[in-house]
């Protein structure tokens, strides 16, 4: 079955906690404090993979969960980094928040986006070291990292996509221009997933085709199976709008433009060649004439008999011009400066540190129920002494 869409559960690594040690060596009775750092959370990275096809490499609310980093140790020994998540995707992916804004777009090979940053570690006791306060019996516990709800949404990318009305003989016209296998029978929505193929030409330059179930009256809207795969045909750069020319061909044709005008996308202004299929079943070659300047092309093949299908081949790779490549950078290829815009951060108003005894919460402390959150999250247990305000309070 084919998956195009996913919804899944991030969580960055927690930074790790930093260091409470004191140096502690023969003939050294009074060292200094050594508490290394914590080592920052791993990240989950997304990653977009030529090699694949779908998203059924992703569960249904798939949980993925980074590793946390280590804490840091006596000796100045920092921890070491928690180890990230890479989530592989196809190329095409959209990535979506909870609220449907569009976070990242996959849209090239190799493509990637760090979905949720790991929390940065805390700093070790040597770190608050002054020459007022030479022995800190505390040390900052690691920030939690970036987690969240996020739906994967993939949207084929293909040169060329086939759209019309169920049993025109979208997979039939596939499997005679490309190298796929589609399944091919007499009766509508025979193809009930997308399917791409690979047409080849003799100069060895390659187009993709996709072909998605087949649209009826109201697809836009939700009826049939068009309704979920028309996002599908959003980044083809040419519409083959394949007609049965045995079934009043006119008519589909229209039905089809309806819906694509009412699905918008800048579907209804993306350029098309029709081919007219099922010649073989009409004495007379068909006769098609429409006044639409998004019509580049008219074909009339058949795809029982082959008649008309080299033609087409042929001027697909007219009608599909390659993309125009990134211009090489001239010189060295190094710019002069880079603009760095961090997206903004979020940051609590206050800090929780660890203390010999238990905890100290520095900072504006937030209510009595996420505090208590907070410090379950740090490790916190029945019994340890919390210092608020300069009040101790007892973990419950």
């Amino acid at each position: 079955m084919f998956h195009d869409r996913a919804r899944i559960s991030v969580q960055a690594g927690r930074g790790g906690d930093g260091g409470l040690s004191f140096r502690r060596e023969k003939h050294v009775p009074k060292g200094g404090p050594d508490g290394g750092d914590g080592g920052r959370g791993g990240d989950v990275e997304l990653v977009a993979d030529r090699d694949l096809r779908d998203l059924s490499i992703v569960r249904p609310n798939q949980r993925f969960r980074a590793a946390r980093g280590e804490p840091g140790r006596g000796g100045g020994r920092d921890g070491a980094r928690g180890d990230g998540i890479e989530l592989r995707v196809p190329v095409g992916t959209q990535v979506l928040d909870e609220d449907d804004r569009l976070v990242a777009d996959l849209a090239s090979p190799g493509a990637r986006f760090v979905l949720a940053r790991g929390g940065s570690g805390g700093r070790g006791n040597r770190r608050f070291a002054t020459p007022t306060r030479r022995t800190p019996r505390f040390a900052e516990t690691g920030l939690p990292g970036d987690e969240g709800w996020f739906t994967l949404h993939l949207k084929l990318l293909a040169d060329a996509a086939l759209v019309g009305l169920p049993n025109a003989g979208k997979s039939s016209l596939l499997r005679r221009i490309s190298n796929a296998k589609p399944k091919v029978a007499d009766y509508p929505f025979t193809t009930l997933a997308p399917v791409l193929g690979t047409v080849d030409s003799s100069s060895g330059r390659q187009l993709t085709v996709a072909d998605v179930p087949g649209l009826i009256e109201g697809a836009s809207e939700g009826i049939g199976l068009g309704h979920e795969f028309l996002a599908h045909l959003e980044r083809a750069r040419l519409l083959l709008h394949v007609l049965d020319v045995s079934a009043e061909p006119l008519e589909a044709f229209a039905t089809v433009q309806r819906e694509l005008s009412a699905y918008g996308a800048g579907l209804d202004e993306r350029p098309q060649a029709v081919v007219l299929n099922k010649i073989d079943l009409l004495p007379e070659p068909p006769f098609f004439a429409v006044d639409d300047p998004r019509v580049v092309r008219v074909f009339a093949v058949s795809c029982a008999t082959g008649a008309g299908i080299e033609e087409l081949r042929r001027a697909l790779f007219e009608l599909c011009v390659p993309a125009p490549e990134a211009a090489a950078e001239e010189g060295d290829g190094l710019v002069d400066f880079l603009v760095y815009r961090p997206r903004p951060v979020a940051r609590r108003p206050y800090r929780i540190l660890r203390t010999e005894r238990g905890f100290r919460v520095v900072g504006t402390p937030p209510a009595d129920a996420e505090l208590e959150a907070a410090l379950r999250g740090v490790g916190a247990r029945a019994g340890q002494e919390v210092e608020v305000d300069g009040e101790v309070l007892e973990v419950s």
